[in-house]
């Protein structure tokens, strides 16, 4: 697992924004360590089908979505099926979840090149996509924060750590 840096506290706007993101992005990884697959396949929470693995498998798809798809217009396969049209965290029976996170990283990774190459102010090339790189990178920092707060809960439902 990276390191997880804390983002800046006085920089411009894209420092900010991205060291952000990739804080939040840093923690989805952390969250899961040290989970077994067994913990992170499992519904903790009995009113709820989410999982900690399917959450970061969610999420990876989510970048995709956003970053190499919708604005990058990046010729790269569709995350979710059509079963499954909005990735709603979906596991495979031949998921693992040192696969899952892997995955995510490379996606963040793709996503962190294909920001450093635009301007914020760049956008989406996609057909039919109004949004720029900004409002992107600012939904992805809510998406992803969301779904720590997510993480949090079944991380201690299941086996009781807490904290950042």
């Amino acid at each position: 697992m990276d390191e997880r840096v804390r983002p800046p506290e006085s920089a411009d706007e894209r420092a900010t924004l991205s060291g952000m993101l990739d804080f939040l992005r840093q923690t989805v990884a952390y969250k899961v360590s040290g989970l077994t697959d067994e913990q992170a396949f499992a519904r903790p929470i009995g009113t709820t089908d989410l999982t900690a693995a399917g959450l970061v498998k969610h999420l990876t798809g989510v970048e995709r979505f956003w970053f190499a798809i919708d604005f990058a217009a990046e010729d790269v396969d569709w995350p979710w099926t059509d079963e499954n049209p909005h990735g709603n965290f979906r596991l495979d029976p031949d998921d693992t979840l040192t696969a899952i996170v892997a995955d995510y990283q490379a996606e963040c990774a793709r996503s962190r090149a294909i920001t450093a190459a635009h301007s914020l102010d760049t956008p989406a090339k996609s057909p039919g996509m109004t949004f720029t790189l900004r409002y992107a990178v600012t939904h992805l920092i809510e998406e992803t924060a969301r779904h720590l707060g997510h993480l949090d809960l079944l991380r201690e439902a299941t086996d009781g750590r807490t904290g950042e």
